[in-house]
């Protein structure tokens, strides 16, 4: 299920339905391939904790979940490329079935990080769900299992995604426009 839907043009808008809908399609799909398995889901976070807990109420599996954060952000609008991690995971994942849930991917670096750091530890599969793409940005090639909306070049916040912290609670996805952006 990679490569969701296209979201075109300057101004990034995904409405709050959208969202609801897109998250129960990669749920299905999500459900497809790991029917028989005990799934193990980790939040990357902070700016998945909202696509995470939608996904995972909508998942009709058997699931655990953990969490773990990392930085590269900093209070750029870029990725700084350096990537930090700030809180690690509290369960083992040797043998697992691991799907790691992120917000956006958007260089690459921080996921690519987090794949290596994560296959040292054992799982018996690995894969990425993502709520959004931008290949554009793309220094590095990301597997992505799941992709909710691919996206253009374009600072997004909302749905837990953070301008400076705040927005993370918007129940959509909006994005800075130009002039926003050259005043920052």
């Amino acid at each position: 299920m990679t490569g969701g839907p296209k979201v075109g043009g300057g101004a990034v808008q995904i409405s709050a339905e959208a969202i609801a809908l897109r998250v129960r399609e990669v749920a299905r799909a999500i459900e497809d391939d790991y029917r028989n398995t005990r799934l193990h889901l980790i939040c990357v976070l902070t700016g998945a904790f909202a696509f995470f807990a939608d996904l995972a109420r909508q998942l009709d599996l058997a699931i655990t979940v953990d969490f773990l954060a990392v930085t590269s952000y900093g209070s750029q609008l870029r990725s700084s490329g350096e990537v930090r991690l700030t809180k690690d995971l509290s369960l083992p994942i040797a043998g697992r079935d691991v799907l790691v849930i992120e917000d956006i991917i958007d260089s690459g670096l921080t996921m690519q990080y987090l794949l290596r750091y994560l296959s040292g530890r054992g799982p018996a599969s690995l894969e990425v769900a993502t709520l959004l793409d931008k290949p554009s940005r793309r220094a590095v090639e990301i597997p992505l299992r799941y992709v909710g909306f691919t996206i253009p070049d374009a600072f997004v916040y909302g749905y837990g995604l953070d301008h400076d912290q705040f927005g993370r609670n918007l129940p959509f996805i909006t994005s800075l426009g130009e002039a926003e952006l050259a005043s920052l």
